[in-house]
């Protein structure tokens, strides 16, 4: 079966609410979120916890997760950047020469919260449930990262999907036999929107990207852009497969009576999976040019991968 020369141009943007655009990627985040509850929602009623605690754990869980994703893109991969941009660290804005937010503030154009780290939310996630359980002092915190890792492991999938909407993470350069060989139109580095504007002569990314495609005028700009590996599916179907092994192991057996088994089985998992998919990506910058040998998402998946191999081995005398 093949998708021999398959074009991938969406714009990206679902809708528009004046200023604000709600991006395909937003929405599943927020997809990730909601499916979440539900699942916890089941875990906690056939736990015995009270739907007040649910209510709570998903406050700290968000917070935690976005804040510590935002951060961790900021310091592991794009600090060069931002440390000349602080006010869009946590804003969903960026300068924009032609932007303007509100019709007031000139020089900066709403994007949405785009520029999120995995491995910052894991970090902040444990963060977030440890200050969690300093306030329901009956949950213990192996006891609830045993059972979160179900529903993180689904919602990683949904967040990889987005970043396929976006053009982003995209793998490295194949040829077009390949089966899944798919050109990137947007592209930021084969085709940047300041590029496709210039050679195209229109006045926004969106017409500018659609010209490429379909006016035959564009046709040799549209071969100068190679195609590339869906990084993206890759590590998102592979995140299916892991949520899908986590639910039947939380259900199916009493793993998940052994703390710390789960959590530590969906960090090596989780982590080598995006390990692996790393060779298919193109570099995602941070500081890989400065250790060499491995990307920065490989660097920084390798702790992960020991602390879940450390909790596999050891959880029982760990409480936590």
């Amino acid at each position: 079966m093949y998708f021999l020369g398959f074009n991938w141009n969406p714009e990206g943007t679902l809708f528009k609410l004046g200023f604000l655009q709600i991006k395909y990627y937003n929405l599943l985040w927020i997809a990730a979120f909601i499916l979440g509850w539900f699942i916890m929602k089941k875990i906690f009623l056939n736990e015995k916890k009270s739907m007040e605690k649910l209510d709570s754990l998903f406050i700290y869980t968000v917070v935690s997760i976005m804040l510590g994703a935002r951060l961790g893109h900021v310091f592991f991969y794009d600090w060069d950047y931002y440390k000349e941009h602080l006010a869009e660290i946590l804003l969903p804005i960026r300068e924009s020469t032609n932007g303007s937010l509100f019709g007031i503030i000139n020089g900066y154009e709403f994007t949405g919260f785009t520029g999120l780290a995995s491995h910052g939310a894991t970090i902040a996630a444990i963060i977030g449930i440890w200050l969690y359980t300093r306030k329901w002092k009956d949950i213990k915190m192996l006891w609830l990262l045993d059972r979160l890792v179900v529903p993180s492991a689904i919602g990683a999938a949904f967040v990889r999907f987005g970043n396929f909407f976006n053009s982003e993470i995209n793998g490295k350069v194949v040829d077009k036999s390949y089966f899944l060989a798919t050109r990137f139109i947007r592209d930021s580095d084969d085709m940047p929107a300041y590029q496709a504007m210039a050679l195209t002569k229109e006045q926004t990314p969106n017409a500018a990207y659609k010209a490429i495609q379909h006016n035959p005028e564009f046709t040799e700009v549209l071969q100068s852009i190679p195609y590339r590996h869906p990084a993206q599916l890759y590590e998102a179907i592979c995140y299916i497969f892991v949520f899908i092994a986590l639910y039947l192991l939380y259900w199916k057996t009493d793993w998940k009576n052994k703390p710390g088994f789960l959590f530590g089985l969906f960090m090596v998992l989780l982590f080598v999976v995006r390990f692996f998919v790393e060779f298919y990506k193109k570099s995602q910058g941070g500081f890989e040019e400065t250790l060499g040998v491995l990307s920065t998402g490989q660097w920084l998946s390798i702790p992960m991968i020991l602390i879940g191999v450390y909790f596999m081995v050891k959880p029982a005398p760990v409480e936590l």
